[in-house]
C-alpha cells in the first residue's frame, strides 16, 4: 500500500477510535470493545474500498455494508460520521432519545447504513439476500458484511441461520459477497473458546464452500492483501478471518472481556482521550 495512503488510513481510524469512545462515554452505554476491533477494518472499506457517496447514500449502484454484530453501531456511526454522511458532532447524541442513532444500526433513519440489525446471525442472511439481488439483476455492487467470532454461536447452539446462510452463499455462488469475521476471542460472557467454542473457523468456512483469507485487522497492509487477493475469487463467496484485538487503541480496553459492553467513566473517558489524542499527534506528527 502506498505509504501516504497508509498514513492518512491509519489517522482516519484513529478518529474513528475517538468517535467511539466520545459516542459510548456520552451515552453511558454502548459497545466500545468489539467497535474499536472493527474500526481500522470499516475505515478501509468507507475510505478505500467501498464505492458509496455520502450526498447520494441511497444510490443503485453502491456497494453495500451489513454490520451483523449490529452492537457494535458505535463504529460505524464513527466512520460514516468521518466520511460525511452526517455531522461528527451528532456523534455524542449516541443512544439518547430523540437520536437517530439508536443502539443498533437503523436503515429507515440514519443515512449511510444499508441494514438495520441487532439480532446476531440475521445480519449475514439479509446481505446473502442483496448478493443473490445483485447477481438476478446483474449489478457490479459488492456486499460486505461484517461478523463477530461470538455472533457464529448463532450456528451452533441457537437457530442455525449464520451457517444456513453460509450453505445458500455457497449454493448460489455469490462471489459478490465478502464477509469479515472479527476473530477478537472474546464474547459478552468471556472467551469465545470457554463459551461455545466455534473453532476451527477458517475450516468451517471451507468445509461450507467458502474461499477463506486470513488477516492482521490492524495492519492495513495486509489489509488490503486480503481485500485484494478477495477480489480475484470467482464462483466462491469470500470469507475473511481477521485476527483482531478487542478494545484496540485504548490501553486499559485491550482484551478485557469487561469492556464488551461497558461505558467509560469520567475518568477512564479522559484517559482513553488522551492515549487516543496522543496517537493521532504521532500519526500527525
Amino acid at each position: 500500500m502506498d505509504a501516504s495512503l497508509k498514513k492518512q488510513l491509519e489517522i482516519t481510524a484513529c478518529k474513528v477510535r475517538m468517535g467511539v469512545i466520545e459516542g459510548v462515554y456520552n451515552a453511558k452505554s454502548g459497545h466500545p470493545g468489539g467497535s474499536l476491533s472493527v474500526a481500522d477494518l470499516l475505515t478501509y472499506l468507507y475510505f478505500h474500498k467501498m464505492y458509496v457517496d455520502p450526498k447520494n447514500p441511497k444510490m443503485p449502484d453502491r456497494d453495500r455494508l451489513v454490520l451483523s454484530k449490529g452492537h457494535t453501531a458505535p463504529a460505524l456511526y464513527s466512520v460514516l460520521a468521518q466520511r460525511g454522511f452526517f455531522d461528527v458532532e451528532e456523534l455524542k447524541t449516541l443512544r439518547k432519545i430523540g437520536s437517530r442513532l439508536q443502539g443498533h444500526p437503523d436503515m429507515k433513519h440514519i443515512p449511510g447504513v444499508d441494514m438495520s440489525t441487532g439480532s446476531l446471525g440475521q445480519g449475514i442472511s439479509a446481505a446473502c439476500g442483496m448478493a443473490l439481488s445483485g447477481k438476478i439483476s446483474c449489478d457490479n455492487y459488492k456486499v460486505y458484511a461484517v461478523l463477530g467470532d461470538g455472533e457464529l454461536d448463532e450456528g451452533v447452539i441457537w437457530e442455525g441461520q449464520v451457517w444456513e446462510a453460509a450453505m445458500f452463499a455457497a449454493h448460489n455462488k455469490l462471489d459478490n459477497l465478502v464477509a469479515i469475521i472479527d476473530n477478537n476471542g472474546l464474547q459478552i460472557d468471556g472467551k469465545i473458546t470457554e463459551v461455545c467454542s466455534p473453532m476451527p473457523i477458517t475450516d468451517k468456512f471451507e468445509a461450507f464452500g467458502w474461499h477463506v483469507i486470513t488477516m492482521n485487522a490492524h495492519d492495513f497492509d495486509d489489509i488490503e492483501r486480503a481485500f485484494n487477493e478477495a477480489e480475484k475469487i470467482n464462483g466462491q463467496p469470500v470469507a475473511i478471518v481477521q485476527k483482531s484485538v478487542k478494545g484496540k487503541g485504548v490501553s486499559f480496553m485491550e482484551n478485557q472481556v469487561g469492556w464488551h459492553g461497558t461505558a467509560p467513566n469520567a475518568e477512564q473517558y479522559k484517559q482513553a482521550m488522551d492515549e487516543l489524542n496522543a496517537q493521532l499527534k504521532t500519526l500527525e506528527g
